[in-house]
């Protein structure tokens, strides 16, 4: 699945979609005179994404190819399981974890991808995430705007209408990308 982006010019959202159109998009921006000081936001995670922009969309698209994965659809694959985008990386354990490990159903692997997807679907891993996403964004932009600090005391506190009700003076397209990014921080 090809992630999101949004691309915001201070508190106006001007771009959203696949990494490639909203790089295309602030490109343009740029261009017609706008501000110097776009971000690039990951909208899943609320991170601050930084893109080449010099150069051509060509160069570009390389560029975003090369450094971010995942961003474009239709990347090459690398050797391995393509279908699954598997990727290896090392991780250090104990030797009675990897014994453990090692005595498990389709071996090491299997296991922990296992443990993983378990461990990401769990309703407290994802309540954290999209608290953690919300208020990287929000940092961001909404850092200076009033009732910042009380807004991010109510979205770890899980109190929904506290919240909305804190951040219902930003900026619009502010407000509306934050309160989405926090549709998951309630607690169920």
């Amino acid at each position: 699945m090809t992630r999101t982006f949004c691309a915001f010019d201070h508190a106006r959202e001007i771009a959203h979609g696949d990494l490639l159109s909203v790089a295309r998009a602030v490109k343009a921006h740029l261009q017609s005179g706008g501000e110097r000081l776009v971000l690039i936001f990951d909208s899943e995670s609320g991170q601050v994404t930084d893109v080449m922009l010099n150069g051509s969309d060509a160069e570009t698209e390389a560029w975003i190819r090369e450094n971010i994965a995942d961003a474009l659809p239709n990347l090459p694959r690398a050797r391995g399981r393509p279908k699954l985008g598997v990727v290896s990386r090392e991780i250090t354990l104990l030797p009675r974890h990897w014994a453990w490990l090692a005595s498990q159903p389709g071996g090491a692997s299997v296991t922990v991808r296992r443990l993983v997807e378990a461990a990401a679907k769990e309703p407290r891993a994802q309540q954290r995430a999209a608290q953690e996403a919300t208020y990287r964004f929000a940092t961001a932009l909404a850092g200076n705007e009033p009732g910042f600090e009380e807004a991010m005391r109510a979205l770890f506190a899980g109190e929904s209408a506290r919240f909305g009700s804190l951040i219902a003076a930003w900026p619009e397209d502010v407000r509306k990308r934050t309160s989405l990014l926090a549709e998951a921080a309630w607690p169920a």
